[in-house]
């Protein structure tokens, strides 16, 4: 079987922008887990825990994943919000 690569997502957490005072959180979104590979998500789920021990000990509960293109690294852009400003 083939070895799929996966992304590991949370909907629990907060984030705040860059520079902010606010005490309350600015942006609700997704927080990245981490990323790990395997001939099914929870193969690759358990090289995660494998290789990141310390999430267990985190306060993150639900996680979830996706599927990456086997080649997903050469598709890497990045995007600067500022340079539309």
């Amino acid at each position: 079987m083939k070895i799929k690569c996966y992304i590991f997502l949370t909907l629990e957490g907060n984030t705040f922008q860059p520079k902010s005072e606010s005490i309350e959180p600015d942006i609700e979104n997704l927080q990245v887990i981490g990323f790990a590979k395997g001939r099914n998500s929870k193969e690759a789920f358990q090289q995660l825990l494998k290789e990141s021990s310390y999430l267990i000990d985190t306060s993150f509960d639900e996680v979830f994943s996706y599927e990456l293109s086997a080649d997903y690294e050469k598709t890497k852009t990045f995007y600067h919000l500022s340079d539309l400003r």
